[in-house]
């Protein structure tokens, strides 16, 4: 592997996610797919299963919650640093069904110092918005690749 100094922002964000991506357990036995990765930026996927399903035979909102935590995870830590949620919020705008291909878009809306503000977009397979999620982070110490 190349050093850490040499890489390009794409590349320590894709090299940074990788070493994520092997110890997130939650997101790979849900069967996410992390599609993108950039500098503050990321997209994952999922298929709702019925396993997913609340009282209402829908997906639960745990579930895509944790699709956007997940992207959220990945675009907050795509620049080597180990880095936290501080405070998330979403809003469920319409259902997601058993069978929905869903897609969480996250995009950096700022990064100062140590605190960081990420919008992530739930779209499923036709395109509809289904959740606005909103991440708050905070850098910590440590870093995913050895520098």
């Amino acid at each position: 592997m190349k050093p850490v100094s040499d890489m390009t922002p794409q590349e320590l964000a894709e090299a940074s996610a990788k070493a994520m991506w092997n110890d997130d357990s939650a997101s790979q036995r849900l069967n996410m797919s992390l599609d993108h990765i950039a500098p503050g930026e990321a997209d994952l996927t999922m298929t709702i299963t019925a396993d997913m399903s609340n009282g209402h035979g829908n997906c639960h909102g745990g579930y895509m919650f944790t699709l956007a935590d997940s992207a959220f995870a990945f675009a907050c830590n795509s620049y080597n640093q180990l880095t936290v949620a501080q405070h998330c919020s979403i809003t469920y705008l319409v259902p997601g069904r058993i069978g929905d291909r869903l897609t969480a878009h996250a995009r950096e809306v700022s990064r100062r110092g140590r605190s960081g503000i990420y919008d992530i977009r739930i779209t499923n397979q036709n395109g509809e918005h289904v959740a606005e999620f909103r991440g708050h982070s905070r850098t910590v110490k440590g870093t995913h690749l050895p520098v």
